[in-house]
């Protein structure tokens, strides 16, 4: 019998993932491999806030992701007016903190209301949990034990941006990968993950007023090797080999700062740049290309009602996008011909996940809403999550959880 080329292709990405990501779902930004796409059953479509299986208060301020091991759940926050950060471990049962660990660090000024001072999200395996604790005159990347015990923590030095730092670490290969790009000496790093010593640092070029907030996430290449796709605006759409941190290939065809993640749709990946005062646009560029691809392998550009914030979502040859403006829309990956667009009469700083086929995307404003996928529109529900939220939801079990403003919200199987 013949195995299909892709099926393979999906065992290799696995296997090369580690046993981390398939023994638990949820484990980093966007969950597996940054894709947004839970394998969770039993997620409700509608509910009310009495169907909450609990609801506790989160201290700070954060738009960080959690993310979950075991009976576990991970969260990074900003305390004491931002003059400290903290990592949170809370119990996924009732949400109750079983411990935190807190240090002191002196609080820059987001440049937007709309940012914070911990929005990058941890990554966590089965012995480890990694939080990136960043100001303006420190990167610090600590690990710790599932018990809170810290094992190692290492200064990446200064972080300047106008609007702070956000991208998440990822865990690949016994590594925690860390990207760095910003206004001032950009790099990606690869730490050991048991003792913090680097492995390899591929530099970056800076480009002022062009800090990346993306989440690298990786792809199988034709030949079998392995790539980590980012987004930037010194690189646009690059690929670094995650063994050497060896640049592959480039298509630097961006000129405004990166927030979004990159997404792989089928041929392309695709990326988006833009500013809070407009002018956003998407490019996908074509797979497999080696060095600067910018004038050979761009799939294409769109201009019209795209994404800032929000990473969009893929799935069966249509690639899912929520803008920050409320507009959602279904493309043709791999063309973007536009198959449908809505206004959702919403404001989304938060990505949107896939679970069971039906997209789940929080507001500005306290809803969730829930909709449905193919070449059709079709709105599903409007469901209260307490208050409004920029941060993306985390899925484990059949259950939602929800960093809301000031709340950590669980919705699902009780």
């Amino acid at each position: 019998m013949k195995i299909p080329s892709r099926l393979i292709s999906l065992v290799v990405l696995a296997a090369s993932l580690g046993p981390a990501t398939k023994a638990q779902e949820w484990t980093r930004f966007r969950g597996p491999n940054g894709t947004g796409i839970s394998e969770s059953k039993g997620v409700p479509v509608t509910w009310s806030e009495q169907d909450f299986v609990w609801r506790v208060p989160i201290a700070g301020d954060s738009h960080a992701q959690p993310v979950i091991w075991g009976d576990r759940i991970f969260l990074t926050t900003a305390i004491e007016d931002g003059k400290a950060r903290a990592l949170l471990c809370l119990s996924k049962a009732d949400g109750r903190e079983l411990w935190r660990q807190t240090y002191a660090l002196a609080g820059h000024r987001p440049g937007s209301k709309n940012s914070a001072h911990a929005n990058a999200s941890p990554v966590v395996d089965a012995e480890r949990v990694v939080a990136l604790f960043v100001s303006r005159d420190h990167f610090w990347v600590r690990a710790f034990d599932h018990a809170g015990k810290e094992q190692w923590s290492r200064d990446l030095g200064r972080f300047l941006s106008q609007h702070g730092h956000g991208a998440s670490p990822i865990i690949h290969d016994g590594k925690v990968i860390v990207t760095n790009d910003q206004d001032g000496e950009s790099f990606v790093i690869a730490l050991d993950l048991r003792s913090g010593e680097p492995a390899w640092t591929s530099p970056r070029r800076a480009v002022k007023g062009g800090a990346a907030y993306g989440t690298p996430i990786l792809h199988q290449r034709a030949d079998g090797t392995l790539e980590l796709l980012l987004t930037s605006q010194g690189h646009g759409i690059s690929g670094l080999d995650p063994r050497t941190g060896k640049l592959l290939w480039e298509s630097p065809v961006f000129d405004k700062r990166m927030v979004a993640s990159p997404l792989v749709a089928g041929e392309v990946v695709i990326g988006s740049c833009g500013s809070g005062g407009g002018g956003n646009y998407l490019s996908a560029v074509k797979l497999g290309g080696t060095g600067d691809v910018s004038s050979t392998h761009v799939a294409y550009t769109l201009r019209r009602a795209t994404h800032y914030v929000p990473t969009p979502l893929y799935r069966e040859g249509r690639v899912y996008v929520i803008n920050d403006a409320g507009i959602a829309s279904a493309l043709e990956a791999a063309t973007g011909k536009e198959i449908w667009s809505e206004r959702l009469r919403a404001e989304f700083f938060a990505s949107p996940v896939m679970i069971e086929g039906r997209i789940y995307v929080p507001s500005t404003k306290g809803e969730m809403i829930v909709l449905g996928t193919g070449d059709t529109f079709s709105l599903l529900a409007r469901n209260p999550i307490g208050e409004g939220t920029h941060s993306t939801p985390c899925v484990d079990g059949g259950r939602l959880y929800v960093k809301t403003f000031t709340h950590l919200v669980c919705i699902g199987k009780k």
